[in-house]
């Protein structure tokens, strides 16, 4: 594309406010009007995510309200999707509440019955609320545990997932044919309340979200006799505190429920964070002061909407902040041993993670004779499973994970649920809490049954159309040079998602999962390789797994591999 034809189309379009004119016609570094024209910011399975600001290749409401005029016309072109209606929910950070009431003008405007969340509301309840209001799709305006300077817009199907790829690509045509702003329908909110295509909820849909979700729990009566179980939690200025808290103190009656005060009021610009990410260490330090404080063993967080959640347990005089691997695993085994204990097992149970997800989770599952299933990364793909449970009743879904934190159980949620999660790791803590145990010190009873696991990532992060070539360049190289053995462990077999064909040797065969630009080797003793491109972030990443005798020779084996992974990849 010319960014300075887009540039300048821009700037003349008579939609554009000053404000953004002036904004635009201030710059002088031509890398960065480049930046902001030089594509559009593009709409996929995961919607959009940007850096907000001006131009085709941010976060704006301009953006927004055209994304937006192309899902209406996607969705009048579907009978009776427009009567069905389109559900909206907003994360807290800038402008999110701008960006959500633009996308409902938009909606209203084209005759479209939206409902829009009066304040926060998490990823999951907005999933729920499509099924619960018998929706035809839903949004959220939010970009996860993304730097402050980013912002994004998810758009999820009647299912309650994120769309699928064919669903993408209609969207994306219908979002193609709007040429200009000026083009957006919009509408004032008062006038779309008052002709009904407009309406404000809250309470009504919360209550529906907190009685299902309380159903999350296995055994009442561990959560009552652990009720001196102490937990701090920090919702890292997001909008996991009302949901969170109502979970923990009103469903799960834990007594000693501490908030970090210093970080529960909404802020976009999530400060003294570089990020409100429950995966980074320094996202526990306040938490950790208030943990002291008050002699809890546990602290939870989660990021601005509430889809991941973060565990840190206490370790001696500190705290050891747990990988989004163990803790999954830590209540998959306690789901699994929980439901064979009260008999609630099924034959057809079904647990699902990501490829890029632990094998720890394998072995556990073995144990208790639960089919696993792997599917691509994002959370979709796990929903798309729950989907075929309910449609086809083959399997009974029990559990579904991701290593980057995001957790489920339950069919009426179809994303990660970071408030489910918060609920399901107390009642594995107050479990372990019963017997004299740390879930830390579970963690280890674990891993002395099925050998040490570790895992690790690596994220190299490459900015701009330069960086976009770079990510590209490294996995096509990578692809047509398959390395015959890594850190020094051969490779037994190489699938390649992106061809759909899984090589051991002079054997192939198919692989029965979308395509997808993934690389997977895999290595002797339950190790493993993955590097692919993120689907959100202009990163490439690298993801190594594998089972030692002790924490020791694991660590140094995960690190030695992802050591390896970053000279594969030419990222020195």
């Amino acid at each position: 594309m010319d960014y300075r034809k887009n540039y300048q189309h821009f700037l003349e379009d008579p939609a554009i406010d000053e404000a953004t004119r002036q904004e635009l016609a201030a710059l002088t570094d031509e890398k960065e009007i480049e930046d902001r024209f030089y594509k559009e910011l593009e709409f996929g399975t995961a919607g959009l995510r940007g850096i907000m600001g001006a131009g085709l290749n941010r976060m704006n409401v301009y953006i927004v309200g055209r994304a937006t005029q192309g899902l209406a016309g996607y969705l009048n072109a579907l009978p009776g999707a427009a009567e069905r209606g389109v559900v909206i929910a907003h994360d807290s950070r800038n402008q999110s509440d701008a960006f959500a009431l633009r996308a409902a003008c938009v909606l209203a405007a084209n005759g479209i019955k939206t409902y829009l969340f009066k304040g926060l509301r998490a990823v999951p309840q907005l999933s729920f609320a499509i099924g619960h209001l018998g929706c035809a799709a839903g949004i959220v305006v939010t970009a996860s545990h993304n730097p402050p300077a980013y912002n994004g817009y998810k758009v999820y199907g009647e299912n309650g997932a994120q769309i699928n790829p064919d669903q993408a690509a209609k969207i994306t045509r219908c979002i193609q044919a709007v040429e200009n702003f000026s083009d957006v329908k919009l509408i004032d909110p008062d006038q779309a309340v008052k002709q009904g295509t407009l309406v404000w909820i809250g309470e009504e849909e919360d209550a529906a979200y907190y009685a299902y979700t309380a159903s999350t729990v296995l055994d009442q009566s561990v959560m009552t006799a652990a009720k001196d179980l102490k937990v701090v939690y920090t919702p890292l200025f997001g909008s996991g505190r009302v949901p969170v808290k109502h979970m923990l103190t009103q469903e799960a009656g834990i007594q000693q429920f501490y908030e970090v005060a210093a970080q529960c009021e909404p802020n976009g610009d999530f400060p003294g964070l570089s990020a409100p990410n429950p995966e980074n260490p320094e996202a526990f330090d306040e938490a950790r002061k208030v943990a002291d404080e008050v002699g809890a063993d546990l602290i939870l967080a989660t990021d601005p909407d509430a889809d991941r959640l973060g565990v840190a347990v206490r370790d001696g005089s500190g705290f050891t902040v747990l990988t989004g691997n163990q803790i999954g695993c830590l209540m998959l085994n306690y789901r699994l041993m929980k439901l064979k204990e009260l008999r609630r097992l099924p034959e057809n149970g079904l647990v699902v993670k990501s490829i890029v997800s632990t094998n720890f989770a394998d072995a556990i599952c073995r144990k208790y004779g639960v089919r696993l299933d792997s599917v691509l990364t994002g959370f979709r793909f796990i929903g798309e499973k729950i989907d075929e449970c309910v449609r086809f009743g083959k399997n009974t879904f029990l559990f579904g994970f991701e290593e980057s934190y995001g957790y489920l159980s339950g069919n009426k949620v179809r994303d990660k649920d970071a408030i489910c999660a918060a609920l399901m790791i107390a009642e594995t803590a107050a479990w372990y809490s019963l017997r004299g145990m740390t879930l830390l010190q579970g963690l280890h009873e674990l891993f002395g049954e099925y050998g040490w696991f570790k895992e690790g990532v690596s994220s190299f992060t490459l900015y701009g159309v330069e960086g976009m070539a770079k990510i590209q360049a490294a996995m096509a190289r990578v692809r047509e040079n398959p390395p015959a053995e890594i850190a020094g462990a051969p490779v037994l077999a190489v699938r390649d998602y992106k061809r759909r064909l899984r090589t051991a040797g002079s054997e192939k065969e198919p692989l029965d999962l979308p395509a997808s630009d993934v690389l997977y080797y895999e290595l002797p003793e339950d190790g493993w390789l993955c590097v692919r491109p993120s689907g959100t972030e202009p990163k490439l990443k690298a993801y190594a797994g594998c089972k030692a005798a002790d924490a020791a020779q694991a660590a140094a084996r995960a690190a030695e591999m992802l050591d390896y992974a970053q000279n594969l990849l030419g990222m020195e």
